[in-house]
C-alpha cells in the first residue's frame, strides 16, 4: 500500500472512530438491557402514579419533550438562579410544572434502582411515550442512549421552536432543517390533540385579524365565537384553553377532523389543511386513525434522534434540574 493510500485509510478510520466515540445518534432500544433492565417499568410506574394524581400530567410531559427537542438532551430541565436557562425563555415560561415534576419523580425512582446510569433525556423520552399510552394513544419502542447536555441558555431558544403564527413554508423549513419530512410535520402536529394554549397565543385570530375582518376567515365562525366566550377581550390572557374542544384528554385523530372543520386554534395548525401540499395528509389522518398512529410513531422516533448527545458527550445528571458539579 503506497503512502497516499495509507493516509486515506487512516483518515477513514479516524472518521469512524470519531463517529463511534462521539456517539452520533447511536441509540438503541436495548441500551439499558444490562445496566438498568428495569428502567422502562420503573418509569412507567412513576408516570402512571403521577397521571392518577393530576390529569395534566400527560399533556405537560408531552409538551416538555417537544420543547426539549430539537436537541433532546434535557437542557430544558435545568433550573438557573440567574433566570437565564432554557426554561426561562419566553417560549418556555408556559411549560406546566407537572411535566417537570413527572420527569423528576421518574428520575428519582430510577436512581434508587440504577444510580448514575440513565439520563434525564432518556427518562423524558420514556415518560412521553408512557403519557401518550395513558391517554389512549399508540405504544411504541423508544430508542435510548441519550446523554444530558451541558448547556442550557434562554438565548438559544428563539428560532428553535415553531411559533403559533407560522405559515406552512416556515414550519416545513424548520422541520426539514432537522431531517424531518412534511409527513412528520403533519403527524407531530397531531400532538395538539392533547394540547392547551393561552388566550394570548391566538387572540389575534379572533379579534384583530385585519381591519376589515377581525376574525380569521379560515376559522369556523362558531368556533371563533366559542373561543371568544372562553377568552373575552378583557380576560387574563394567560387563561388556558384546550386545543381539542371535544376530547381534550384523549390522544386521538380528532385534531385533523377539527382542521377540516376550520377548528384549528393556531395559524400553524390550520395551515396544514388550507395549504394544498399537506391537505391530503390531513384528510387521510382524519379518516384513518391507524395511518395517523403509524406516522406519529415514526415521526416521534425520528424527532427523538435530533441533536442527541451519545457516547462520551454530555453527562448523566444526578439531578435533572442541575448540572453535575
Amino acid at each position: 500500500m503506497n503512502t497516499e493510500a495509507w493516509r486515506k485509510l487512516c483518515s477513514i478510520l479516524m472518521i469512524i472512530m470519531i463517529v463511534f466515540e462521539g456517539g452520533l445518534a447511536q441509540l438503541s432500544e436495548n441500551f439499558y438491557n444490562k445496566s438498568c433492565p428495569l428502567v422502562e417499568s420503573v418509569v412507567k410506574q412513576a408516570v402512571t402514579k403521577k397521571f392518577s394524581q393530576t390529569f395534566v400530567t400527560a399533556q405537560a410531559t408531552l409538551r416538555l419533550f417537544f420543547h426539549d427537542c430539537f436537541g433532546c438532551d434535557a437542557s430544558v430541565m435545568i433550573f438557573s438562579q440567574n433566570g437565564d436557562a432554557e426554561k426561562d425563555s419566553p417560549d418556555d415560561l408556559s411549560l406546566a410544572g407537572d411535566g417537570f415534576d413527572t420527569v423528576i419523580k421518574a428520575k428519582q425512582a430510577v436512581e434508587a434502582v440504577c444510580p448514575g446510569v440513565v439520563s434525564c433525556a432518556d427518562i423524558l423520552a420514556l415518560a412521553t411515550r408512557d403519557s401518550i399510552v395513558l391517554t389512549g394513544g399508540p405504544t411504541f419502542s423508544v430508542e435510548l442512549g441519550r446523554r444530558d447536555g451541558l448547556r442550557s441558555k434562554a438565548s438559544d431558544v428563539p428560532g428553535n421552536l415553531p411559533e403559533p403564527t407560522f405559515k406552512f413554508d416556515q414550519l416545513l423549513n424548520m422541520f426539514a432543517n432537522h431531517g424531518l419530512t412534511q409527513t412528520d410535520l403533519v403527524a407531530l402536529s397531531g400532538a395538539h390533540t392533547l394540547g392547551a394554549a393561552h388566550c394570548s397565543k391566538f387572540s389575534d385570530r379572533i379579534y384583530n385579524f385585519s381591519p376589515s375582518n377581525p376574525i380569521d376567515p379560515s376559522m369556523n365562525p362558531l368556533y371563533a365565537l366559542q373561543l371568544q366566550q372562553q377568552c373575552p377581550p378583557n380576560v387574563n390572557p394567560n387563561i388556558v384553553v384546550s386545543m381539542d374542544p371535544l376530547t381534550p384528554g384523549t390522544f386521538d385523530n380528532l385534531y385533523y377532523q377539527d382542521l377540516i372543520a376550520g377548528r384549528g386554534m393556531f395559524t400553524s395548525d390550520q395551515e396544514l389543511f388550507t395549504n394544498p401540499a399537506s391537505q391530503a395528509t390531513v384528510i387521510d389522518f382524519a379518516s384513518n386513525p391507524a395511518n395517523f398512529n403509524a406516522a406519529f410513531i415514526s415521526a416521534m422516533r425520528k424527532l427523538g434522534r435530533v441533536g442527541v448527545k451519545t457516547g462520551n458527550q454530555g453527562e448523566i445528571r444526578r439531578n435533572c434540574a442541575a448540572f453535575n458539579s
